[in-house]
């Protein structure tokens, strides 16, 4: 099959809701996964903080109230994160290998599961709510390696995202709100003014739900480790497959490395590898003007002063919490460059990565720069790709019969290339 045929033949059977989904076209079968996160606590909306960790209690709290005179804006803003339960307990899907025979009694088909190598935990990029362009990536990931690969959703991101946040209904009249208030913002869209609003306003919960987002996939890796998990063995190998600001949290998993759980785990970045101020996210799929200069100022520009200010942010990113000190040295590519180059080097076996030339959000030269170090002296692989059709970061393979053949040699490259990593 072309991946314009993988792309339509997955979309039309993928769901969220069903326990198992049997696509034996592709020797397939989806698994959804309930999930229920441990770590919301860390978000703002809570009356109250605590390191549990290092028996640490924070005074400060997070006010949300806004000033606008904007009832749909002000919802998105005011919203408190913690208690958005769609984050907290969501489901997520695995796709795993299986037989298929063709019974001759009865022509139906009969399915086995196949024996699977391995685990690949894709992370997706910033601002998604839908996982249908990743289908065919995670299905070749799955027919290439072996392996089953779990969708595992960002919080507030796909499926952890509340009802309000995708009705455009709703969101087109939170965008012509917020255009009213802010005359010249740029890239504004009903598909970007949830995040945008929200990061604008209060830029401390990138940091936040990124920690949130890290401490969920330990706590998956954990549950496997623990021969917790209903459908993957405690000693199966776990990679990562990992786009656009997923790659910026599956770097850092990489970098942390806690309690030795990541040791032996490769991953291949998609699109993505860069420090934060080496990306450029203003997007109308992404992030508006004014957000992306909210989130810049804050953790590029202001952070030393925002520590000053804030206890609990200046404990998380100390030497005590190793997670954020490395989500720290992703920040700025000039400070903390020596740390995170050492780091990168250790795992130069580890990591490899695709950029694409006509990607402006996440420049080759930048993802060169951040895996390859400024000397260019570690030895990652990392491999600069062009194809022969017009594309962008958001939307690398076109899902449309004009550009069919193209597309699926385009398509077939990248993921040669991942799964050969990746095995």
């Amino acid at each position: 099959m072309t991946y314009l045929e993988i792309y339509n033949l997955l979309k039309s059977r993928f769901n969220l809701i069903d326990e198992k989904i049997d696509i034996p076209e592709l020797e397939t079968r989806i698994i959804n996964i309930p999930f229920e996160s441990f770590s919301h606590s860390l978000l703002p909306g809570e009356d109250s903080y605590n390191c549990n960790e290092h028996n640490v209690t924070f005074d400060q709290t997070y006010e949300l109230a806004s000033k606008l005179r904007t009832p749909h804006l002000n919802e998105i803003i005011e919203t408190p994160d913690s208690k958005i339960t769609e984050n907290v307990k969501f489901n997520y899907s695995i796709l795993v290998p299986i037989e298929v025979k063709k019974s001759k009694k009865t022509e139906k088909n009969i399915i086995k599961k196949n024996k699977v190598n391995g685990t690949i935990i894709l992370l997706h990029g910033l601002n998604e709510k839908d996982w249908s362009k990743y289908l065919p990536w995670a299905y070749k990931l799955m027919e290439q390696t072996g392996k089953q690969v779990i969708l595992f959703p960002i919080a507030f991101h796909m499926n952890r995202t509340p009802t309000k946040w995708i009705d455009p209904r709703f969101l087109r009249t939170a965008n012509i709100e917020r255009k009213e208030i802010f005359p010249n913002v740029a890239n504004s869209s009903f598909a970007n003014i949830a995040l945008s609003a929200r990061l604008q306003f209060h830029p401390q919960r990138f940091l936040w739900s990124g920690l949130q987002s890290f401490y969920d996939v330990l706590q998956l890796i954990h549950e496997i480790r623990s021969d917790l998990h209903p459908h993957i063995k405690k000693k199966s190998t776990i990679d990562f497959f990992a786009y656009s600001i997923g790659s910026f949290l599956a770097n850092i998993l990489m970098l942390t490395n806690s309690y030795n759980y990541l040791s032996k785990s490769k991953l291949f970045n998609f699109c993505g590898g860069p420090t934060l101020n080496r990306m450029n996210a203003a997007s109308k799929y992404i992030l508006d003007s004014e957000a992306n200069i909210s989130v810049y100022s804050f953790y590029i520009e202001r952070l030393e002063g925002e520590l000053k200010k804030d206890e609990r942010l200046r404990h998380y990113f100390s030497d005590l919490h190793p997670v954020g000190k490395y989500f720290r040295s992703m920040l700025e590519f000039h400070k903390m460059q020596d740390f995170r180059e050492k780091r990168f080097k250790e795992l130069h076996k580890q990591i490899s990565a695709i950029a694409l030339k006509q990607d402006f959000v996440v420049p080759p030269s930048e993802v060169l720069n951040t895996l390859k170090g400024s000397d260019n002296k570690i030895p990652t692989k990392v491999r600069v790709m062009d194809f022969n059709y017009k594309y962008d970061h958001v939307i690398p393979f076109p899902p449309t019969k004009k550009l069919e053949k193209e597309v699926d040699k385009s398509f077939n490259r990248v993921f040669r290339f991942a799964a050969k990593h990746l095995k």
